[in-house]
């Protein structure tokens, strides 16, 4: 090896790039923090918005760990840490649900206020596309009625 090659191959070795890429939906959208204000944006919807009163109506006047495990849950879910998980094991998201009655109402309004936080809190269109697009057909299998 010549020393110009051996320089080359040393340098190469030694440079660490300053760019690091995301490796989750959770790191793209911006992490805890916009992951914790979409969940509260959801919420905060589905509490005033007369267009969500069915939905709101299913849950307890106070949403306070209704918000937080929901925050959890999308951690994970978008990649981030498996907080949900790491608390009360695997989400069975379905099962989880069959205590309520989830139709077609309740899953137009579900993805009505999820829509809505989505566009007020993820700023890139195609993130939020990609979301959408995996959130879609994860609402309609929680359809128990």
């Amino acid at each position: 090896m010549t020393l110009t090659k051996l320089t080359d191959w040393l340098s190469r070795l030694n440079h660490k790039s300053t760019k690091t890429k995301p490796d989750s939906l959770y790191d793209m959208i911006g992490g805890e923090q916009t992951t914790r204000a979409l969940c509260q944006r959801f919420y905060d919807i589905m509490d005033g918005d007369p267009k969500a009163v069915d939905l709101r109506a299913i849950h307890s006047p106070d949403l306070t760990l209704t918000r937080e495990k929901f925050f959890q849950f999308m951690s994970g879910w978008l990649g981030g840490p498996p907080l949900y998980e790491q608390q009360y094991g695997h989400p069975r998201l379905r099962a989880r649900h069959l205590h309520v009655k989830v139709d077609e109402l309740m899953i137009s309004q579900w993805l009505y206020c999820m829509n809505r936080a989505l566009e007020e809190t993820v700023s890139d269109h195609q993130l939020r596309q990609l979301i959408w697009n995996n959130l879609l057909p994860l609402a309609r299998h929680m359809k128990n009625h």
